[in-house]
């Protein structure tokens, strides 16, 4: 006798030849359709909005200064000059303030990444007597407004004899309790399984926390390194408080002085908006950089 085949073993016997067969793609309805579109234009408008007064800035930054007084927000300079840049970098303090403001971001960006890993360590693994208190101020200190620090932070630098002085601007800077939180929950996702390996070939605590442990916390120093660049580069009160040369006067303390008008006289808009916008340009490559890098709590976790 000869077998038939049946159509279900037709079948199978395609599928092993040439592979499943894929399911057929739904076609998106119009409602869902026009849906989508309504989105994507919103967020189109408020990326405009978002980004208008920046390229505002840029393009009034090449203006003249009676062209940017009569059309201020105009995106086209009519005409075109490379004045407000020439005046900041050849008559003015402003390569001073960049030179100080990169003195003190280095320091207090590789400070920040070195002492707020070690004190999120050592929350996070060493026992030792009122460690829950120490966590607890911690995080008052972050429920605290920085404004409110300003007079004792002041009161400290003073009688400590580090004010106007690189001491002052720095040091007061080197630890901050979100990075410090931010370290010691990441070090908590860490088992304690690799920790415990590390010690039965011999190794201490400070080679366990740097050879093994810091190793694995690179997305979490990356983000430090992100938030502490920013942080120092963008910071203001702090140096207004501790320093009063002009010597030691910062990016941001420089151009909040010629916004207030205090080196210039009229709008000076070209010269102002220079200042701001080559200003942004460190923070916006750092943050390029290392933006595909910035802290994912699952990485950096091993299974047990």
């Amino acid at each position: 006798m000869t077998a038939t085949a049946s159509p279900q073993t037709t079948v199978l016997a395609e599928q092993r030849i040439d592979g499943p067969v894929k399911p057929p793609k739904h076609r998106m309805s119009g409602k869902t359709l026009r849906w989508q579109i309504g989105l994507y234009a919103l967020l189109v408008v408020l990326a405009v909005i978002y980004i208008y007064p920046f390229l505002v800035q840029v393009a009034t930054s090449f203006k003249t200064d009676a062209a940017a007084a009569a059309d201020p927000i105009s995106l086209t300079p009519q005409p075109f000059t490379w004045a407000a840049y020439e005046r900041l970098f050849l008559n003015s303090d402003f390569p001073v303030w960049f030179g100080n403001s990169v003195v003190v971001t280095v320091f207090v960006t590789l400070g920040r990444v070195f002492f707020n890993s070690l004190a999120g360590y050592a929350l996070a693994r060493l026992q030792f007597r009122g460690r829950g208190i120490v966590f607890a101020g911690l995080v008052a200190v972050m429920a605290v407004p920085a404004v409110v620090l300003l007079i004792p932070k002041f009161l400290v630098i003073n009688q400590l004899g580090m004010y106007d002085s690189y001491a002052g601007m720095i040091l007061p800077l080197l630890v901050d309790a979100a990075g410090v939180f931010i370290m010691k929950n990441f070090f908590e996702s860490i088992p304690p399984s690799v920790e415990e390996q590390a010690r039965i070939d011999g190794a201490g605590t400070f080679r366990v926390f740097w050879s093994v442990v810091l190793p694995m916390a690179r997305p979490a120093l990356i983000t430090i390194v992100i938030l502490s660049f920013q942080g120092s580069w963008n910071e203001l009160s702090h140096f207004v408080i501790s320093t009063q040369s002009p010597e030691l006067t910062t990016l941001t303390k420089g151009v909040a002085s010629l916004a207030s008008g205090q080196l210039s006289q009229g709008s000076q808009f070209p010269l102002k908006l220079a200042a701001a916008a080559l200003m942004t340009i460190p923070v916006a490559v750092v943050f390029f950089i290392f933006q595909r890098r910035i802290m994912n709590a699952s990485e950096g976790a091993v299974k047990e």
